[in-house]
Formats: structure tokens, C-alpha cells, sequence
């Protein structure tokens, strides 16, 4: 099959695109960090993957982030052996990044200066982590690992993303009880807000600000270079 041609107005539009892309995965990782860290500062609940972390810290001596990150490596070679491809790497930067960040937040509390009630906190936390989550997948760049678990089941099984995605967090919700997890208001607000909403907001983005959807509604994984062939 022969390589395609470059030429400068196709290398613009590459590189325009790129650039989209990562700008958009940028923003979901920011806005996402800001949902957790207000819904962390609500303290009226966890969501489905810290009840799961921290009822195995109940048995296992582990930290929070380790635990995340055997959740994540566990996804991430299903999704590998799924779609027979090479485990990749980018949704362990998407943990880290994110993780700082709402490190970074949680300093500074900045949530904790607003003169809103809790509950109120903890939606807004909800729907901010819901449109980070949707601006991350439709990125494609850097795809948190559950995620990609999702968007296969979606693709193999033709299930809406939500209920592929909620099938996921109900398991980790019910293991992380059986372990002792602390369950409460906000791990169903989390689970409901999140799980059913992300779909509609990547639509909004496509129909509000023509973004293109580089993860569900393609496949994702290793992309094969860019390699052009100079026009002679």
C-alpha cells in the first residue's frame, strides 16, 4: 500500500489537528481535576474506583495510587489481549497528570472558600468530572484505561458507552463494598451524573463546537505513524 503524499496544505492540517487534539485533552484533564477535587472536598462520598482502592487498602498494605494503578494496569492488558494490540502507555500519564493536579487543588483548597452548601459541591464536582471525562475520550489522546475498556464493549458489543461504562464502575462499586469500601450519597450521584452523561456531552461538543470524536466513535490504540512521502 503506498504512503501518502504530503504536501504543505496536508501537513498544515495534520499538524492544526494534532494540535486540536492535544489542546482538548488539556482542558478534559483540567476540568476533570477540578470536579475531584470538589467532590473529594465535598466529603460526601467516593466514587466506584476509590471505594474499590480503599477497601483493598483494608487488606493489602497499599496507598490509594498504587491500588488506582493496579486497576488501571488490569484494564489496560484486558483491553490489550482484547483487541490483540500492544499495551499502551498514555492512560498511566492521563493518572499521574490528573493526579497532581487535584493534588494541586486539594492544597491550595481554593473549593473550600466558596459559600455554597456541600451537596451543592458535590454536583458540581460530579458534572465538571463528566465533561472533563468527554473531552478526554473524544481527544483520544491519553484515554483513562476503564474508559478503554468501555469504548470496546461499545464497539464489540454495541452497547451505549454508558451502560458499558456503568456495567465497569457497578462491579468495582460492588467489589469495593464486599471489601469494606465506605459507600455513600455521592458514590451513587458519581455513578449516576457520570457514567449517563458523558455520552451527551461529547454531542454537545460535536454539535456545539464541531469537535471530532477521536475516541468513541473510532477505534482506539496505537495509531500508525505519520509518514509522508515528499512530492518530488
Amino acid at each position: 500500500m503506498p504512503r501518502p503524499r504530503l504536501t504543505w496544505s496536508s501537513f498544515r492540517t495534520h499538524m492544526a489537528s494534532s494540535r486540536t487534539r492535544y489542546l482538548v485533552y488539556l482542558g478534559g484533564c483540567l476540568i476533570f481535576s477540578a470536579g475531584a477535587a470538589c467532590f473529594i472536598r465535598s466529603d460526601l462520598g467516593t466514587d466506584p474506583l476509590d471505594v474499590f482502592a480503599l477497601g483493598l487498602l483494608g487488606h493489602l498494605r497499599l496507598t490509594i495510587g498504587i491500588a488506582q494503578a493496579l486497576v488501571a494496569a488490569v484494564c489496560i492488558a484486558v483491553w490489550a489481549v482484547w483487541n490483540r494490540r500492544p499495551p499502551v502507555l498514555s492512560p498511566f500519564i492521563t493518572f499521574f497528570l490528573c493526579g497532581s493536579v487535584i493534588d494541586v487543588l486539594r492544597a491550595v483548597d481554593a473549593a473550600g472558600y466558596l459559600p455554597v452548601p456541600r451537596t451543592v459541591l458535590m454536583l458540581t464536582g460530579a458534572l465538571l468530572c463528566t465533561y472533563g471525562s468527554a473531552l478526554i475520550i473524544m481527544s483520544g489522546v491519553g484515554i483513562r484505561a476503564m474508559d478503554l475498556v468501555a469504548i470496546t464493549m461499545t464497539h464489540r458489543w454495541r452497547w451505549p458507552f454508558w451502560v458499558a461504562k456503568g456495567s465497569l464502575e457497578l462491579l468495582l462499586l460492588g467489589a469495593g463494598y464486599l471489601l469494606g469500601g465506605p459507600v455513600g450519597v455521592g458514590t451513587v450521584c458519581f455513578l449516576v451524573c457520570v457514567d449517563t452523561l458523558i455520552q451527551p456531552c461529547m454531542r454537545l461538543n460535536t454539535r456545539l463546537f464541531s469537535l471530532a470524536n477521536h475516541g468513541l466513535e473510532k477505534p482506539v490504540g496505537p495509531r500508525p505513524a505519520f509518514r509522508p512521502t515528499l512530492i518530488r
